[in-house]
């Protein structure tokens, strides 16, 4: 068997070495399970957090939809064989497949906006090569800011009132969950300060479920959160729970940002 020529090899190995790398997905950046990429794309930058605001396009004269929640983004480069429509066609169809409703469509213009329940995607397919996917699963978000003492006498000094948003329950419950004694201890060193001040302590819900029940529950929730100021060393002749269930909102109740808001505790000055 002839043997293959040096100079040949080298050559070969040479050509090899020039040839373009397939373009690989950014490390760490992975595909939402929700959708499958246009064959032949590459992922090429994403963002995952848990806790976050997405803006959705509604349609020509309207406002955005701003849904809060756990919350993606992906940005891919797709195949220089493939047209913008191809790729808009594709990702389009394989989420009405899945069942989303499509509350904004452009067309040919490759924007959209379909949501599933509480998970909503923004689709945005450009003219040179990439298209981005933003997709949040509705939540409301934490809060994680308690007002200080100091903010809470202030608020009551210039209005007669307080709102308390670091006190939680569970869902339609009256328990108050572990992660809200950093607003409790707040409010007990307020009352602290100053030795003379009553308050009413007022639940407030939203507007979610029958007015009966959410009268009920909110002053369960002001009761629970007495009891728990009086364990914590207050008197409870300085306290006195009140329910005002949905009848004092600070916000609308059409979305779950406003409904959030209006789920508080208050402190009333006496």
């Amino acid at each position: 068997m002839r043997s293959i020529p040096m100079r040949l090899v080298l050559a070969l190995l040479v050509t090899i070495a020039m040839l373009p790398c397939a373009a690989q997905d950014k490390e760490g950046c992975q595909d939402s399970p929700l959708i499958s990429r246009f064959p032949g794309s590459v992922l090429t930058k994403c963002a995952d957090k848990p806790d976050d605001t997405g803006k959705f396009p509604m349609g020509s004269g309207k406002p955005d939809k701003l849904i809060e929640g756990e919350y993606h983004f992906l940005h891919y480069t797709y195949p220089k064989t493939a047209s913008k429509a191809q790729v808009v066609r594709n990702l389009v169809t394989a989420l009405k497949t899945a069942g989303y409703t499509f509350v904004y469509d452009s067309g040919s213009y490759g924007d959209s906006t379909s949501h599933m329940g509480g998970t909503w995607i923004f689709l945005a397919v450009s003219g040179d090569g990439n298209y981005e996917l933003t997709i949040v699963k509705q939540t409301a978000l934490a809060q994680e800011v308690v007002a200080n003492a100091a903010a809470l006498t202030s608020g009551i000094n210039a209005t007669g009132h307080a709102a308390v948003y670091g006190i939680h329950f569970d869902t339609g419950k009256a328990d108050i969950k572990p992660d809200s004694d950093a607003a409790l201890q707040e409010i007990v060193k307020m009352l602290q300060e100053d030795a003379k001040l009553k308050v009413y302590v007022v639940g407030h819900t939203d507007n979610v479920g029958g007015l009966a029940a959410n009268m009920e529950l909110s002053k369960q929730r002001a009761a629970a959160v007495v009891k728990a100021l009086t364990t914590l060393g207050v008197a409870a002749t300085r306290l006195a729970p009140y329910g005002d269930g949905p009848y004092a909102p600070v916000a609308s109740n059409d979305a779950e940002e406003g409904r959030a808001q209006n789920r508080r505790v208050e402190l009333v000055k006496q």
